[in-house]
């Protein structure tokens, strides 16, 4: 909610980030400051690619990222808010829950400060604060503990906030609610002009281009990306772009079909499971007969997650397109959460991303991939190739 308050406030002339994998916090973002967000991820992406791009897609006045989980988390894959922040020199703003504490608050500033001499933690806004008196005893604490930090304002306790479902924030309230009158509420008692002055950065120009040369396909490409299939990252797009002669965008749940001239189809993650995902699909029988009769000519397909599962037959009772034999499940708790490995068995390449769903497979042929954490020994069937159609589990980032 921070995030996006300050969104708000720097409409029209913001580009919004997000550190890590997320798909859908950045759409958050880009419904507020009406302009794409970019994820900067440190595990997908080495430090010069990361670079590369946080210096493409700096194209505002105003540049702000988003941290992922705590601060510090993700350490272990290179990948937490504080490895994005120091390997880009991004000052930070730390939010503090400073819900019925005061002088602990200091303690836990201090503990984050002293874990890392290298961090680039700037400021403090404190979260939950109860009061003006509640606000001005932490700040006191803080100010004789942690000599270099600004506290710059609080958000008060019980603000109206955006609620949850099993993958994320729930997009169907990006139509529904108040954003900026909740915004406002949010900024209330943080002194801007302040927090303006302490993150101001100069922020390194790349001049090489840190991936594989582009070789222009002669091709047409067409993306479908749509309410349901939503989970698309902004860069992946752009290369897209860069590599084909067209890029066509079709919304399956308006049942729009796959022009006959498209050479590849790629479908993106999102939601084909819940109710109101697949009430929209089921209906959408142009879309199903032209992707279907784009198989069948031989072309290729390429899906992520929610695409993967619309390729395969069904999810419970819910009927999708039938293209792969594959039939899926809805289980109750989370079947992956993270950053995977991608083992290609064919060729033994190996490709680094990111997993999030509850769906499995309760049938299906061999698997042309293995998704795994740390060890190939825990390895776990996560992609399928049939003809020129591929389907995964695995969201990656695709100029790597």
């Amino acid at each position: 909610m921070l995030t996006m308050a300050l969104l708000s406030h720097f409409k029209k002339r913001v580009r919004p980030f997000k550190c890590g994998p997320d798909f859908i916090d950045p759409q958050f973002h880009e419904k507020i400051a009406k302009t794409p967000s970019v994820n900067l991820d440190a595990f997908m992406l080495n430090e010069e690619q990361l670079k590369w791009t946080f210096d493409k897609y700096s194209d505002k006045e105003v540049s702000i990222c988003e941290g992922v989980m705590g601060f510090y988390d993700g350490m272990d894959k290179g990948s937490s808010a504080y490895d994005v922040a120091k390997i880009l020199n991004i000052a930070t703003l730390l939010l503090l829950d400073a819900g019925g504490s005061y002088i602990t608050i200091a303690a836990v500033l201090k503990g984050l400060l002293d874990f890392r001499q290298d961090h680039t933690i700037k400021a403090v806004v404190l979260n939950r604060v109860s009061s003006d008196m509640h606000f001005i005893l932490v700040k006191k604490h803080i100010e004789k503990e942690c000599k270099n930090i600004v506290v710059v304002g609080w958000i008060e306790k019980d603000l109206p906030s955006i609620s949850s479902r099993h993958l994320g924030l729930d997009l169907e309230e990006l139509e529904v609610k108040d954003l900026d009158t909740i915004a406002r509420d949010v900024l209330k008692n943080i002194d801007m002009k302040s927090l303006e002055v302490l993150m101001n950065i100069s922020s390194e120009k790349v001049e090489n281009y840190p991936f594989k040369p582009i070789i222009k396909k002669n091709e047409v490409c067409v993306v479908v990306k749509d309410i349901n299939f939503s989970f698309i990252y902004f860069d992946n797009i752009n290369y897209l772009k860069e590599l084909y002669k067209e890029l066509i965008f079709i919304d399956a749940s308006k049942d729009e079909e796959i022009p006959k001239k498209a050479d590849i189809v790629i479908i993106g993650g999102g939601y084909v499971e819940t109710d109101e995902a697949y009430a929209r699909l089921k209906n959408s029988l142009k879309f199903k007969e032209s992707l279907c009769a784009h198989a069948e000519k031989g072309k290729q397909i390429y899906a992520e997650c929610a695409g993967l599962i619309y390729l395969g037959k069904s999810i419970d009772e819910k009927q999708m397109s039938g293209i792969l034999d594959i039939e899926f499940s809805l289980g109750t708790k989370r079947e992956r959460l993270g950053y995977y490995y991608g083992l290609n068995f064919e060729t033994q390449v190996v490709t680094k991303g990111h997993a999030f769903h509850y769906s499995y497979v309760s049938k299906a042929p061999k698997g042309n991939m293995g998704l795994y954490k740390n060890s190939q020994k825990m390895i776990k069937e996560g992609g399928w190739k049939q003809g020129a159609i591929i389907g995964t589990y695995l969201h990656s980032m695709w100029r790597v």
